[in-house]
């Protein structure tokens, strides 16, 4: 049993643990507390030592003890460190914790984690902050940060993310920025479609053949960017196959979305050809097999490409549009949803036809040119005529011709990603030049 002692520094708690005899100190306090704080303490020490769960009052009375208290409890060996409950000190540990998350997310943590600190301070306690105080700093990001509402939706929503994350280590009862819109809705007045002139103009303006390679990859490969374009190797360029592993650090933590599969679409077999004979040019031994990064001109998913690219859609002679690597992105899958099945499509772009639907797919010029075109009444009548003769004739099926089946790419990725560098397919040595008809890709 844990007993109550005074002398002139105050009170303690003396209890044993473990075979071990200890005290807490507890200063200047009254009796009462004291002997509440050692029927608690009595309730740890049985926990401790039996391994059953701890009863829900004395749980309760833990998670609203005092930093000081605690550290007490923790030192004298009752219950575990906690987290600080400093806004700075918690969210910088939290961040760090998440190892789980991609690179640009943690930018993006990192991004709401200065915006909090500036508005609140790194020392305000987290218990301190109301629903208030919540809508006070979403108004400060707006009239002060001259964030836009998606922005604000975002940073407010990793807000609320950090402080269930306090609720869940016990360290505050209440999240003040629930209930907060934080969803994030399509803007369209930040679509821009690419057409394919202003497609080749950039590429005529790109410095060199690695922007060409970026370009390419997000423009008629659907790459995410940086983070997609940077993780292709040489040993996910399949040749033989007219294919490209796409490697996703952004889906990989959600099982079977690692990576994906995509045909090498025209566009993209001509400018990996030339990078492929590059990079072999600068081989040492012409017998080697090119490996490694496609493009290795940046290593680093934090480094910024946006503002390179920007300059080069300025030298194009077009005006730089708000979300340059996204919109190319839905320019591609908008063009590929005039051709293949949705589902397909999705697959290759690599999320689900509703995130398509919401964010990527775009109404263009092209499609109201094609609805007003003029078709012919006798041309329509004659279409029909035959239509219907097909469906009635005699000894045929009484149904309507079956769609083509235009998913001619088979396979899915985690098949082709399970290969060996030594299992993949190499490029025919007849498209390398004279200097490597001998060798194999």
């Amino acid at each position: 049993m844990a007993s109550v002692e005074r002398d002139s520094k105050g009170y303690r708690v003396r209890f044993n643990l473990d075979g071990n005899r200890k005290a807490i100190r507890l200063g200047g306090m009254n009796k009462a507390n004291a002997a509440k704080i050692a029927r608690c303490v009595d309730e740890l020490v049985a926990w401790k030592e039996s391994g059953l769960s701890l009863d829900p009052q004395t749980a309760a009375w833990l998670s609203k003890a005092g930093d000081q208290l605690h550290a007490k409890l923790s030192n004298a060996g009752l219950i575990e460190t906690r987290a600080s409950s400093l806004l700075g000190e918690f969210i910088a540990d939290h961040i760090a914790r998440r190892s789980d998350v991609a690179p640009g997310t943690t930018m993006n943590f990192e991004t709401c984690e200065r915006n909090l600190n500036d508005y609140f301070g790194k020392d305000k306690p987290m218990r301190a902050i109301t629903q208030k105080d919540a809508t006070a700093f979403r108004k400060w990001l707006e009239e002060i940060e001259e964030q836009a509402e998606n922005t604000i939706r975002r940073r407010c929503g990793r807000a609320r993310q950090f402080f269930a994350a306090a609720i869940k280590a016990k360290l505050i009862d209440e999240n003040p920025f629930e209930g907060m819109s934080v969803t994030v809705s399509g803007s369209k007045d930040k679509e821009r479609f690419v057409t394919e002139d202003e497609s080749l103009k950039i590429l005529k303006a790109c410095p060199d053949l690695q922007w060409r390679l970026i370009f390419s990859l997000c423009r008629y490969g659907g790459f995410r960017c940086p983070s997609e374009v940077l993780a292709l190797t040489w040993e996910n360029v399949l040749w033989d196959s007219s294919r490209v592993i796409v490697t996703s650090p952004k889906t990989k933590r959600y099982k079977g979305h690692e990576n994906r599969v995509i045909p090498m679409f025209p566009e993209l077999a001509s400018v990996l050809d030339e990078a492929s004979e590059a990079a072999f040019d600068c081989l040492e031994d012409p017998s080697e097999v090119v490996s490694g990064p496609v493009v290795t001109r940046y290593s680093s998913a934090d480094q910024n490409l946006r503002t390179t690219f920007e300059k080069i859609v300025k030298r194009a002679g077009l005006k730089p549009w708000p979300k340059p690597f996204q919109n190319l992105r839905a320019t591609r899958e908008t063009e590929l949803m005039e051709i293949y099945p949705a589902h397909v499509v999705v697959s290759w772009i690599g999320h689900s036809e509703k995130v398509a639907r919401k964010h990527y797919l775009q109404t263009t010029d092209a499609h109201f040119e094609k609805a007003v075109q003029p078709k012919s009444a006798d041309v329509v009548a004659i279409q029909v005529a035959s239509e219907a003769r097909e469906m009635t004739e005699p000894g045929k099926p009484s149904k309507a011709k079956s769609r083509e089946n235009t998913n001619g790419f088979r396979g899915s990725s985690s098949d082709l990603a399970r290969l060996r560098s030594d299992q993949l397919p190499r490029r025919d040595s007849k498209l390398c030049g004279k200097r490597r008809e001998n060798a194999t890709f």
